[in-house]
């Protein structure tokens, strides 16, 4: 299966706030719901919660894919810790960014071809970045693919039970909106029945800071 993300994320109101490292940043759906993006956190130094990611990254003996990556926190905080890393990510700006931080990362999908697919130590989808394409399945057998037979797959799920899949826009603070795109919000037991769809296992359960994670191993 073939995702194309690129559009909505080019020139629009995520990528200014990438640039800026400021918000606020909405994902607005068709009958007006708007879910608050957390940009400025996204363009911090790693903190809190995502400690309790790169705790269990420092424990693999192969490098990581953070893909959707964003504005680059988790590469450059992998790295400081001397983990390999990349990050991939549809947006220039973000990927510039990383790059800034000296993080290596890639403009691209994750549907991509990417380096290295099938031999990644762990593949990160942080941040909401589990309604990457609006299916979470298809992202979740993509992540399969590309960790390595020991790897993992660490999902950031939603801390309630949800299971959505719904067209969103980016807001940006002036109102103005980027172009739809397909997007999914899953909690741990909808992610969890993907999971299993994809052929992937529950290795570990943690909630750090109010957030709930995942890691996937195959089954």
């Amino acid at each position: 299966m073939t995702i194309t993300a690129t559009t909505p994320w080019v020139d629009d109101p995520f990528a200014e706030a990438v640039r800026t490292g400021r918000g606020p940043l909405w994902l607005r759906r068709a009958d007006g719901h708007r879910l608050r993006l957390d940009v400025e956190r996204w363009c911090a130094p790693a903190t809190g919660a995502d400690h309790s990611l790169l705790l269990r990254c420092t424990r693999l003996s192969a490098p990581v894919l953070d893909l959707g990556c964003g504005p680059g926190r988790l590469v450059a905080a992998l790295l400081e810790l001397g983990v390999p890393a990349l990050g991939v990510d549809v947006t220039g700006a973000a990927v510039a960014r990383t790059l800034g931080l000296g993080g290596p990362a890639l403009c691209r999908s994750v549907f991509d071809r990417l380096p290295a697919e099938g031999r990644w130590g762990a593949a990160l989808l942080a941040d909401g970045n589990l309604g990457i394409g609006g299916d979470p399945l298809a992202l979740l057998r993509r992540g399969a693919e590309l960790i390595a037979a020991d790897g993992l797959l660490l999902v950031e799920v939603e801390a309630a039970e949800t299971d959505e899949r719904a067209v969103v826009r980016v807001e940006g603070p002036d109102g103005r909106l980027g172009p739809p795109f397909p997007w999914a919000r899953l909690g741990t037991r909808a992610a969890l029945r993907r999971a299993r769809a994809a052929g992937l296992a529950e290795a570990e359960r943690w909630t750090s800071h109010g957030r709930r994670f995942l890691a996937l191993r195959k089954a």
